[in-house]
C-alpha cells in the first residue's frame, strides 16, 4: 500500500507533539508482530467513520495489507448518514473489504423492554451489540479484532466496558486525542474525518465533548501533566488550570481505574 506523507499541523500543546514517522513505524510493526505471533494474518475493525477507527484502519492496512482487513459498519436506526459515508471514504481509499450490519433489531430487543431507559444505558447496549457483531465477524473472517480507543478516552473511562473497549490489540491506546489527530494527518486520513466534531453517534446531536463538558484539547494538556509528567493536582492548578476542572478530571481518572485492568480474581490456591 502506498505510504502517504502529508504535512500536518502540530498539536497546540508542544509536549504532545510526536515524531509521526517514528510512531507510525512502531505502530505498524506492533500490529504486524502481535497479530502474526498469535497465528493470524487478518484483522477486523469496527469502522464508525470517526478519526480513531480511521487511524487504526489505516495503520492495520499498512501492517497486514488491505486484502487482509475487514471493516464492519454497524449502524443503529439513529446513526447519521454522514458517519456511514465517512466510513465508506476510508473503505474506498484503502481498498479494504467491508460489511454493513444493522444492529437496530438486536439492540431494540432489550431497549424496548424498558421505556424509561436513559440514553446512557441505550448507548451502552448499542456498544455491546456492536462488539458481539464484531467478534462474530472475527470468527467468520478469521481475523483478530483491532481496537480503536485512544489514551484520552481510556483514562477518562469514556468507553463501554466489554463494548467499544473490547479488542485483541489496540495500536492507538497510548496516543492522546491530539496525537491521534497529528498521526492521522501523516497517514492520509481524509480531512473531513479529521476535522469533524468527535462523536460516538449514539443519538442525534451527540458529541464526545458535549458529554464530557470540556474539549479534548483542554483535557489532553491536563492529562499529559497528571499522567505522563506525574504532576500533582495542586501543581496543575498553580500552572493556571481551573481548580474544579482539575479535581473533576483527576477524580474521573481514579474512578474509572476498574475499566483499565482485568477483573481481579480472589486467589485461593497456594
Amino acid at each position: 500500500m502506498r505510504r502517504k506523507n502529508i504535512q500536518k499541523p502540530k498539536a497546540e500543546f508542544p509536549d504532545l507533539n510526536i515524531d509521526t514517522a517514528l510512531v507510525r513505524d512502531i505502530l505498524v510493526g506492533f500490529i504486524r508482530s502481535e497479530i502474526t505471533c498469535a497465528g493470524f494474518t487478518k484483522a477486523v475493525i469496527g469502522l464508525s467513520g470517526g478519526i480513531d477507527s480511521a487511524l487504526s484502519c489505516y495503520l492495520t492496512a499498512e501492517a497486514l495489507g488491505p486484502e487482509n482487513i475487514l471493516a464492519v459498519r454497524m449502524p443503529y436506526k439513529t446513526s447519521s448518514q454522514a458517519s456511514l459515508d465517512h466510513a465508506q471514504l476510508i473503505i474506498d481509499d484503502l481498498g479494504i473489504q467491508s460489511k454493513t450490519i444493522e444492529i437496530t433489531k438486536m439492540a431494540d430487543g432489550l431497549i424496548n423492554q424498558f421505556p424509561e431507559m436513559s440514553k446512557i444505558r441505550q448507548g451502552n447496549i448499542m456498544a455491546r451489540c456492536r462488539m458481539i457483531t464484531l467478534y462474530d465477524q472475527s470468527a467468520a473472517f478469521g481475523g483478530l479484532v483491532v481496537g480503536t480507543g485512544n489514551k484520552t478516552e481510556i483514562l477518562l473511562g469514556y468507553t463501554t466496558l466489554f463494548g467499544d473497549s473490547a479488542c485483541a490489540i489496540n495500536p492507538i491506546g497510548d496516543l492522546y486525542k491530539a496525537q491521534v489527530k497529528e498521526l492521522s494527518w501523516a497517514v492520509g486520513v481524509p480531512n473531513v474525518i479529521i476535522e469533524k466534531p468527535p462523536t460516538a453517534d449514539l443519538w442525534a446531536g451527540q458529541t464526545d465533548e458535549g458529554e464530557l463538558g470540556y474539549t479534548y484539547a483542554e483535557v489532553d494538556r491536563l492529562l499529559y501533566l497528571l499522567i505522563d509528567k506525574r504532576y500533582t493536582t495542586e501543581e496543575c492548578i498553580k500552572m493556571g488550570f481551573d481548580s474544579l476542572f482539575v479535581q473533576n478530571v483527576a477524580k474521573r481518572v481514579r474512578r474509572n481505574q476498574f475499566k483499565r485492568k482485568l477483573p481481579p480474581i480472589a486467589k485461593m490456591s497456594h
